[in-house]
């Protein structure tokens, strides 16, 4: 048994006694369904329908739309959840829209469309959706399809040129298989972007997201949209505190480790 995530979820939950956590919109990071792989984010089925079911029953589950208007006209949102996905991955068509569809909750989909288009594997093991599974959860009316760059690249290390290249990729592509604009991104690895990379984005799109497990307050900046990733290591008692917009010490470790881990990386 891995005994650091217990230890390092623990270490968070004693910290967020003594730090209180900043209330607002929470923005959940969802991966995998299915628990085919044993990634610490490819859900078990069973697990990611009990939460989506608490998540309609509890709380005010907001479209990514929704959320980024109110977010920019000052509302108080706390309470409020998005939720969102990131790469593209089969399971999201094969196992979560059937989820989401059943308890009638909203989702963006943050997709990396070159695996889409050239149907390249993921890593661990992730199987790509296809163009013709996403336009089915597109028509559902309860999918937002934002970009993940094109080959879910870290725009951090990349020039101006190479950065806009691969969102206007991306745009391109989703407009076109899908129909659809779009219009909020999130950074692969949820690394911070260069001043280049960000000025890119934002000249595109009306929101980014980044790391942070934690809320988002009044007046957050909705370029630097904070989100909480969900693991199968939560189970009730963590998940319950990151909806409260806890568990940030979680996060500031994942990105110390982050920072070397990917110190070399282009993707």
């Amino acid at each position: 048994m891995d005994l650091l995530p217990n230890v390092v979820k623990l270490t968070a939950g004693a910290v967020d006694v003594v730090r209180r956590p900043v209330e607002g919109l929470v923005v959940l990071i969802y991966h995998r369904v299915g628990g085919r792989t044993p990634v610490r984010v490819d859900l078990p089925t069973a697990a990611f329908d009990e939460q989506i079911g608490l998540l309609a029953e509890r709380r005010v589950v907001l479209a990514m739309d929704d959320a980024i208007t109110r977010l920019r006209a000052g509302d108080d949102l706390r309470g409020a959840v998005v939720v969102t996905f990131d790469d593209g991955t089969a399971d999201f068509v094969d196992e979560a829209m059937p989820v989401l569809v059943r308890h009638g909750v909203p989702a963006t989909l943050y997709v990396a469309t070159g695996h889409i288009e050239d149907q390249r594997d993921f890593p661990d093991d992730g199987r790509p959706a296809g163009w013709a599974g996403l336009r089915d959860c597109v028509d559902t009316g309860l999918v937002t399809i934002g970009s993940h760059t094109h080959r879910h690249a870290l725009l951090d290390r990349l020039p101006a040129q190479r950065v806009a290249e691969e969102l206007d990729r991306s745009i391109d592509l989703i407009g076109s298989r899908l129909g659809v604009t779009a219009r909020h991104f999130a950074y692969p690895k949820a690394l911070r972007p260069s001043a280049d990379a960000d000025a890119e984005v934002r000249s595109r799109f009306v929101s980014a997201a980044v790391a942070g497990t934690r809320a988002n307050p009044v007046g957050a900046d909705p370029f630097r949209l904070a989100r909480t990733p969900v693991q199968t290591t939560d189970g009730k008692r963590w998940f319950a505190r990151k909806l409260a917009g806890g568990m940030g010490f979680e996060d500031d470790l994942r990105r110390l480790m982050n920072r070397r881990r990917y110190a070399g990386a282009s993707s």
